[in-house]
């Protein structure tokens, strides 16, 4: 009977479903980072939201675990799932643009470089991260921090609409009007309700940028990190920086004399004439001692989006751990600083990202992301393509975030979680709205059947 059901579930699929005894069975299990493998049952490559719907009916009707794909870049691995139902999303890939109403729909299987894409011919971008690779969807649910970040606030922040798929088979949307209590948990609860078939996003007027990277050798990582944290606050919003302690990459373009060189950067994007972001970095960058290189000028913002793609392939080691940083005191700066120097790789970074201007300006209760006063998402990452050094990169982040927690808020962005999104951290993660997320995974999926993510378990369990 169970035969019977799968193949009449296969037949009435018009994706592919790919079985274990497929021949491409390894290629498409295959998750973005390369040191978690894992062998679901069957994966459901769906074309459409009635396959999605098939999918979740026929998993809740032989009792198969599920798990998510959207874009496919989940750092934990959470969008596959050991012998249950990967439910795969990432070849839903439409993406409309109305100029007229500066808003884009967007499938779950769009990276942020699909919506660059169709979005640019239109002099608009929506508001996401800073790598083109990363799927829209995961970034989405979990807030989604970026460059247009500060000007315009989180992803979430221009999400108008979704189309939820539920756990009962049923299809609802979500916005202001309509289940406005899941649109509410859907802006950075996660996964935890539904599997979103369609995003509406607000759009804003983004064509070429001021942007790059400025490189400057770690022992000037001091006067960098102080002078970018007493400056950011009073530049203006079209400004999106991050500053980081990573490796000048030992590869062209690079400069020879400097490859391998561990080093502070600060990647900017100003939004707006290049002599107007000119003249905000002169302000930076006058009392800071001469950079390695500054290769900050003007280009189409895809082109910045897609800058870092080449060095972060699909299938390398990664290891990383977040926290929401109100604070960076001297005494952080000194601790990061300290572990910066014994990064295990060239790949192996932190990275600072500014959530203040409009993020503050929507209050914490206003959608599921709580932490509203602080004013950077931090991120360790441990990276290599070996993965006989996959115990080293994670070592050396565990040991950096322990070391740097103390200067720290208690709750960290989800996206930039592992295995550390326990109770008590996504307690700490979201606050006072913790609870009522509870209560909202108990009205809309009260068996806990979406549980691999950054779970929020319902309310009476």
């Amino acid at each position: 009977m169970q035969d019977m059901a799968t193949e009449t579930f296969i037949g009435n699929m018009r994706g592919p479903v790919i079985r274990r005894m497929d021949a491409d069975y390894d290629a498409v299990r295959s998750l973005y980072n390369g040191m978690i493998d894992k062998c679901p049952v069957m994966i459901a490559r769906c074309a459409d939201v009635a396959d999605v719907v098939a999918a979740v009916n026929f998993a809740m009707e032989n009792e198969l675990q599920v798990a998510i794909r959207g874009g496919g870049h989940n750092g934990p691995g959470l969008s596959s799932i050991e012998d249950g139902l990967m439910i795969d999303m990432s070849m839903m890939k439409g993406v409309r643009v109305d100029p007229a109403a500066r808003t884009v729909r967007v499938g779950p299987g769009c990276t942020q470089g699909d919506v660059d894409h169709a979005t640019h011919i239109y002099g608009l971008a929506v508001p996401a991260g800073i790598v083109s690779t990363t799927g829209i969807a995961g970034l989405t649910l979990g807030g989604g921090t970026g460059y247009l970040t500060r000007k315009h606030g989180l992803t979430i922040d221009n999400l108008l609409e979704a189309d939820v798929v539920l756990a009962d088979g049923r299809i609802v949307t979500a916005n202001g009007s309509e289940n406005a209590d899941l649109y509410w948990g859907l802006r950075g609860g996660g996964g935890n309700f539904g599997i979103v078939t369609s995003f509406l996003f607000q759009a804003h007027p983004v064509h070429r940028v001021f942007a790059g990277p400025i490189f400057w050798d770690l022992e000037n990582a001091r006067s960098v990190l102080r002078k970018y944290r007493d400056f950011l606050p009073s530049a203006p919003e079209e400004l999106g920086a991050f500053v980081g302690l990573k490796t000048v990459p030992p590869v062209d373009p690079f400069p020879a004399e400097h490859q391998g060189k561990r080093a502070c950067a600060i990647i900017g994007c100003y939004n707006g004439p290049t002599e107007d972001g000119q003249a905000v970095l002169a302000r930076l960058l006058g009392e800071l001692p001469p950079p390695l290189f500054n290769w900050m000028g003007e280009m189409p913002y895809p082109a910045l989006q897609s800058m870092f793609d080449p060095f972060f392939p699909k299938g390398l080691q990664w290891y990383w751990r977040g926290d929401f940083v109100k604070e960076l005191t001297d005494e952080a700066i000194d601790a990061h600083i300290e572990q910066a120097r014994n990064a295990p790789s060239a790949l192996s970074l932190m990275h600072l990202y500014p959530i203040d201007g409009a993020v503050h300006r929507v209050g914490k209760n206003d959608t599921a992301w709580n932490t509203r006063e602080a004013n950077w998402s931090m991120v360790i990452a441990g990276i290599d393509p070996n993965p006989q050094k996959a115990g080293e990169i994670t070592r050396w982040t565990k040991g950096y975030w322990e070391a740097v927690h103390p200067y720290s808020a208690e709750g960290g962005y989800v996206n930039f979680m592992m295995e550390d999104g326990d109770e008590s951290r996504l307690r700490a993660t979201y606050g006072d709205n913790y609870d009522r997320l509870a209560a909202l995974k108990a009205k809309y999926d009260p068996t806990n059947f979406f549980h691999m993510n950054q779970n929020i378990r319902p309310l009476h369990s």
